[in-house]
């Protein structure tokens, strides 16, 4: 991707999430260079990945496979093992109408997916087998705001918004906007998106930037690479 392209898609997507009345923490707005200042106040935006994420999975057709995410808050998985702490996360999304975020899993990590406006978020649910794949005949059971739903594999459950799904670690799923783009909130177990994403095909979690232009605002995928 385009750093350029990067940059308008924050842009339109900080306008998106305002005419929510959703008001992102004021490190959103932070510019490399302050990062860069504020690397050592603020380490733990950076060790638990705080901030924009943007990815076309690296295959380089964001409208039609991609996602907009954004972590506002995220434990560590040291906490998680001794069972005290900080052991959640949060992030705001947008997934913009018929874009698809691609079939996959978590080994760890359980999550609320929780349409908070705009069109119907679709999500394809599949269980997993005795080895992690995908189960193509059982059937699929979660929970929508506390009541379970039952769908065959491959089952397509269909979220208004402000309605809700859990789904547990191991559970496939897909999803996309249909109608509108969605706002999306996620509330989640610890996040930890280098190590914790099984997708079906072989495909990358974050894009590749060619930078044509300036950062507006660091990714988090950045950094590494901006920050150190």
């Amino acid at each position: 991707m385009k750093r350029s392209t990067v940059n308008d898609i924050i842009r339109d997507a900080d306008a998106f999430i305002r005419s929510f009345g959703y008001i992102m923490p004021p490190f959103a707005y932070w510019s490399p260079e302050e990062m860069k200042a504020r690397r050592q106040d603020s380490s733990a935006i950076f060790s638990s990945r705080l901030g924009w994420d943007i990815t076309d999975y690296g295959q380089g057709k964001f409208n039609e496979l991609g996602l907009f995410l954004f972590t506002v808050r995220n434990g560590r998985y040291e906490d998680m093992k001794k069972g005290m702490g900080m052991l959640y996360a949060e992030k705001i999304m947008i997934s913009r109408k018929d874009q698809l975020s691609p079939m996959h899993r978590h080994n760890i990590k359980a999550e609320d997916i929780i349409n908070r406006g705009g069109g119907r978020l679709v999500l394809e649910l599949f269980m997993h087998d005795r080895d992690g794949g995908i189960d193509p005949k059982a059937e699929v059971s979660v929970p929508v705001d506390g009541t379970i739903h039952r769908l065959p594999a491959g089952g397509l459950l269909k979220l208004d918004p402000g309605q809700s799904v859990t789904l547990l670690p191991g559970v496939w799923h897909a999803f996309w906007a249909e109608g509108k783009d969605v706002l999306i909130g996620e509330v989640s177990t610890v996040n930890d998106d280098l190590t914790d994403n099984v997708f079906r095909e072989p495909i990358g979690r974050f894009a590749d930037i060619d930078e044509d232009v300036a950062p507006l605002h660091l990714l988090v995928s950045d950094y590494e690479k901006w920050v150190g």
